[in-house]
């Protein structure tokens, strides 16, 4: 394998607080604007969300999706500066690197395999990657809200592979939902899914923890 296309969460990284959206920092700021915002409805809010990004997907930016649950909380007219807040870099970073992420990174970086990450996501990933200090490993990202379709779409497989030059024959690509590993192999590259808790019963190659990755990439395995 001449390059590696590498999902992103619970892939690479991984969500301080145990939720991707919204971030850890949601309720702090808008009970910050909004005091008397009733606690008991943030669940509500967050499945909200969770069902206006399974409609529209990441395309439709954070701004929308950050309305949706703010109307479940009654901030129907919210103002810019609390939108601002929400899309705003956080005080620290809201992910963490898993602890088997760098020295495969490194590893491959050393034979010089190409690494690309190919994620459904709000665009400026790459921020916060950068802020995880994990940035430099990739050539690049193709990330579904600017690319314009989500995975399993053959064209995020397509832009991640084109970031690194090469054919679909000569990557592997790397992800935790076994379904999108198997569209990935039909369209002609290798694929692994990565499943940290468990090994459930897939079509596809598993692996449990990113220092399996190697053999595999070399064919030594």
């Amino acid at each position: 394998m001449r390059g590696v296309l590498f999902d992103s969460g619970g892939v690479l990284i991984r969500p301080k607080g145990g939720r991707w959206n919204p971030r850890y920092d949601f309720e702090a700021i808008v009970v910050a604007a909004h005091p008397n915002t009733p606690a008991e409805l943030f669940p509500e809010a967050f499945d909200a969300g969770e069902r206006f990004i399974d409609a529209v997907g990441t395309s439709a930016g954070r701004t929308d999706y950050h309305r949706a649950m703010l109307r479940v909380l009654g901030i129907h007219n919210p103002s810019a500066a609390l939108l601002h807040e929400l899309e705003a870099p956080p005080a620290r970073p809201a992910v963490e690197v898993f602890p088997d992420v760098e020295p495969v990174l490194d590893q491959l970086r050393a034979w010089g395999v190409g690494m690309a990450v190919v994620s459904d996501n709000w665009a400026g990933l790459e921020v916060t990657y950068r802020s995880v200090g994990i940035e430099h490993y990739f050539a690049g990202f193709a990330i579904s809200a600017v690319v314009g379709c989500r995975k399993p779409d053959p064209r995020m497989y397509a832009a991640g592979s084109d970031l690194l030059g090469l054919q679909p024959e000569e990557c592997l690509f790397v992800d935790d939902d076994p379904r999108l590993v198997s569209a990935a192999v039909q369209l002609g590259y290798s694929g692994v899914a990565l499943i940290r808790a468990g090994r459930p019963v897939a079509s596809v190659r598993v692996i449990t923890t990113l220092a399996e990755l190697p053999p595999i990439v070399s064919g030594r395995h």
